[in-house]
């Protein structure tokens, strides 16, 4: 691996990063590299990805992301209040995770938001959602990836060797 690999199509790129709101609360981090290939099938925003395009390691790149290019704004369809008695004991605490299914057979995940009054509020809305979002992200490694992750358009979950 050359310690000078810049950022472009086919490179594995690793990093760590951190996800800040407006008012700079941490609100992800991961301090374990991720990596993946620039230019594959990456679950990064697009936003995110191009920015790095041109970076090498050691490089630390910002990026400010507006709802709409990040997490979406919020739905308040997908919030619903209901009397906490209607609602299994196990799922009675904040922060708990109710799967739900609609008419079409499509799993959405919610979360207790709230409970107040002998009501409970799940949301199924991205914790994010509506957020503008600073991503802080440190590159770790960068290097020409394999044809096999060209091809799959996927890094292999790895540890990349830090100097």
């Amino acid at each position: 691996m050359s310690e000078d690999q810049i950022i472009s199509e086919h490179t594995v790129v690793s990093f760590t990063y951190s996800i800040v709101d407006e008012e700079g609360n941490i609100m992800e981090q991961s301090d374990l590299p991720i990596s993946y290939v620039h230019g594959g099938q990456s679950d990064l925003f697009e936003k995110v990805e191009h920015s790095l395009e041109g970076h090498k390691a050691g490089d630390s790149v910002s990026v400010f992301l507006a709802p709409d290019e990040a997490f979406g704004d919020r739905d308040p369809s997908l919030t619903y209040t209901d009397d906490i008695g209607n609602v299994p004991e196990e799922f009675r605490h904040i922060g708990a995770e109710v799967e739900m299914h609609n008419e079409r057979g499509e799993v959405r995940k919610f979360v207790v938001s709230r409970i107040a009054d002998g009501k409970l509020t799940v949301d199924g809305n991205h914790p994010m959602a509506g957020k503008n979002i600073t991503f802080h992200i440190k590159i770790v490694a960068v290097r020409a990836a394999t044809p096999d992750e060209v091809f799959d358009g996927v890094a292999p979950m790895e540890m990349p060797v830090l100097h």
